[in-house]
């Protein structure tokens, strides 16, 4: 995954509550992986959410809910960078 271009973390774990913000298909220089495959694009996506996990301690077998966000034509210049088409986020419960 690429360093943030703004103030958030990619991981934040709060007791035993691991949030993950939304990861696009970026690699670690931040240029989209999977161009206009959105499929490509998924399959990078998550191993960035994976990596993410690892770093809180985390699994997928941990995760309780996921969020996924597909790109809206109608909103594409507004919220989407043009080249991604896919963006996931996820939180997960450790076990105690």
């Amino acid at each position: 995954m690429s360093e943030p271009i703004s103030h958030y973390t990619d991981v934040v774990r709060a007791g035993r509550l691991v949030f993950v913000s939304g990861c696009v298909a970026a690699d670690k220089n931040g240029r989209v992986v999977g161009g206009n495959d959105a499929t490509a694009q998924a399959r990078h996506v998550h191993e960035n959410l994976k990596a993410c996990l690892a770093a809180a301690g985390a699994t997928f077998a941990d995760v309780c809910k996921v969020t996924v966000f597909l790109k809206n034509i109608a909103d594409r210049e507004k919220v989407n960078a043009d080249d991604f088409l896919v963006e996931i986020e996820a939180i997960a419960v450790l076990p105690e």
